[in-house]
């Protein structure tokens, strides 16, 4: 018997590949909102981050959401998503 393939990413912080079930899912909507994707499923295009709030401080110091979205990423954007990060967390 076969074993099944893990899915493994990216994180767009600390740039390891672990499961994908492991990660968060940042997606830009086709609106060009940016917002955590705690399902997965969202259409838009996905960056991933692992749980922690240090990956994502080294991914907003490394502008790696900017250039995984191809667009500039506001200040703004990072403080929702650090607030979003720790209600998942908790």
């Amino acid at each position: 018997m076969t074993q099944k393939k893990i899915p493994m990413r990216m994180c767009t912080g600390c740039r390891e590949m672990k499961p994908k079930k492991e990660l968060i899912r940042v997606v830009k909507t086709v609106d060009g909102e940016i917002k955590l994707d705690t399902t997965g499923k969202l259409n838009g295009r996905g960056a991933y981050i692992c749980k922690s709030p240090e990956c994502l401080k080294k991914a907003r110091k490394a502008n790696a959401l900017s250039r995984a979205f191809e667009t500039a990423v506001k200040d703004e954007v990072y403080i929702t998503l650090e607030s979003e990060l720790d209600n998942i967390e908790q």
